[in-house]
């Protein structure tokens, strides 16, 4: 690095600080872009394996050569930083382009849709330049002093070509804060929000259900975003493979566990859960539901009893985490573990109706629905934040420099010397032959996986 060269992750906090006042050129964006993923294509296959395509399509509102910056985002596992770009497009049939207005009482005749554009994918650069204009001074005055920029003058008129490939991922000197006990935390959230969402499967705290049939014919989904079937463009994977469709590639994860679970993967669905450990009866009739889904528990005739298990039972780590937040949740124990997260998370008003729920008070139902959808955000983005504040960055150090930082001190472990040393650790067949870390109170994991991408050139399709 130069004396005044910075790392692309520093130049992604500045596009970020100024991305009301950045615009970059999409259709060049578009023609020099490659797809890293598999191509998807809009439809479903009958029996027979033709596509059947929907019966609306998206165009673009405007057709413009400018848009505006988009929202950064890194990966959770691997070392890719991807950039979300919303546009505005409406809904019209497929046979003959006549515009859907309107749709459940609703117009849609202005929605978004949102591509994602690879910036680095797997610590290699993906886009290797960006052409923008500037319309802040400010913005146009760091990005030079920075060197990223070589024009002598600020014009808000002039292209800017941002060259992102000579740029170093990260800078040596980083420095990153301890992840110490966040995996519990990350842990306990994910087990709420899954529970949350299995009670919203089919809810609206604004539409009813005739609303969210119509809806889901108009390819909408319940908060109103565009959400076509897709299907892959090939048919035997084996087959694109040998033509060359599709190629392969080894991805880096990295994950964060604790010593008792490797990784969030680990952990069952809501729905999933309870039926290994609950059951689900009728308190008038006394009828037990052998399959029982959150969805039903929010009919107030019905509740919860722990499942008798068999000897065959293996109970896990996993299990040991799980259930005292399923079991307060459902009002089996009244351990505060879940009015705990909610109340950190500001989820003041589902904390509540789950304490007057607990003293027997009768819930209305779609005040229920309304302070579930509300705590299901603020636990999102309060897991996000720390994602992208704590977990992410130093997923993308590792994953781009095949090191751990300097702060962290710890000696490589095979799975066998991971497992001997941590016996309620479990691997899958990928993880058994990665190498392991010690840091802190956290397993910090590294294992290669075969990942598949279509060949072609995107043009500017979802990756």
């Amino acid at each position: 690095m130069t004396n005044n060269q910075i790392s692309l992750v520093e130049l992604i906090q500045i596009f970020t600080q100024y991305r009301n006042n950045i615009i970059v050129n999409i259709k060049h964006l578009q023609e020099h872009y490659q797809r890293t993923g598999i191509k998807r294509v809009k439809g479903v296959r009958n029996e027979n394996g033709e596509l059947l395509q929907p019966w609306l399509r998206t165009e673009y509102i405007d057709n413009a050569e400018y848009v505006s910056m988009g929202d950064f985002q890194f990966n959770r596992n691997t070392a890719t930083l991807n950039m979300l770009i919303k546009r505005k497009v409406k809904l019209a049939k497929f046979e003959d382009q006549t515009p859907t207005i309107e749709v459940a009482g609703l117009l849609v005749n202005d929605l978004n849709t949102f591509n994602n554009y690879t910036i680095v994918s797997d610590g290699k650069i993906n886009v290797k330049s960006l052409v923008v204009k500037i319309s802040s001074k400010k913005a146009f005055d760091l990005l030079k002093e920075k060197g990223i920029l070589d024009a002598k003058e600020f014009d808000f008129r002039a292209e800017y070509t941002i060259e992102l490939d000579n740029l170093p991922l990260v800078a040596a000197n980083s420095c990153y804060s301890s992840i110490d006990r966040l995996f519990n935390e990350l842990a306990e959230i994910k087990v709420l929000i899954s529970i949350i969402s299995a009670h919203l499967r089919k809810e609206s705290d604004v539409f009813v259900a005739g609303q969210l049939d119509e809806f889901k014919k108009h390819y909408l989904s319940k908060n109103i975003y565009i959400n076509f079937p897709t299907t892959n463009e090939y048919t035997d994977i084996h087959e694109a493979l040998v033509n060359g469709t599709l190629e392969s590639r080894l991805s880096y994860k990295i994950d964060v566990g604790s010593q008792d679970i490797l990784n969030l993967s680990k952990f069952h669905s809501a729905n999933k859960f309870l039926n290994r450990m609950y059951r689900l009866y009728d308190k008038v009739t006394g009828e037990i539901f052998i399959k029982p889904s959150f969805e039903m528990a929010l009919n107030e005739n019905l509740a919860f009893r722990h499942r008798l298990l068999s000897s065959r039972t293996k109970i896990t780590k996993v299990d040991e985490l799980m259930k005292p937040i399923f079991d307060d949740f459902v009002g089996l124990e009244q351990n505060s573990i879940v009015v705990g997260i909610l109340k950190k998370v500001g989820a003041d008003s589902l904390a509540q109706l789950l304490q007057d729920k607990q003293t027997g008070k009768q819930i209305n139902k779609e005040e229920m629905v309304a302070a579930l959808t509300a705590a299901s955000n603020k636990l999102e983005k309060y897991a996000e934040n720390i994602y992208q504040d704590k977990i992410c960055p130093l997923v993308f150090y590792i994953g781009s420099t095949g090191l751990l930082p300097d702060q962290m001190q710890a000696t490589a472990m095979t799975a066998d010397e991971a497992a001997a040393k941590y016996p309620n650790l479990q691997f899958s067949k990928d993880e058994q032959e990665g190498t392991f870390f010690a840091v802190g109170d956290s397993i910090i994991s590294i294992y290669a996986k075969t990942e598949y991408y279509s060949k072609l050139i995107s043009l500017g399709v979802d990756n």
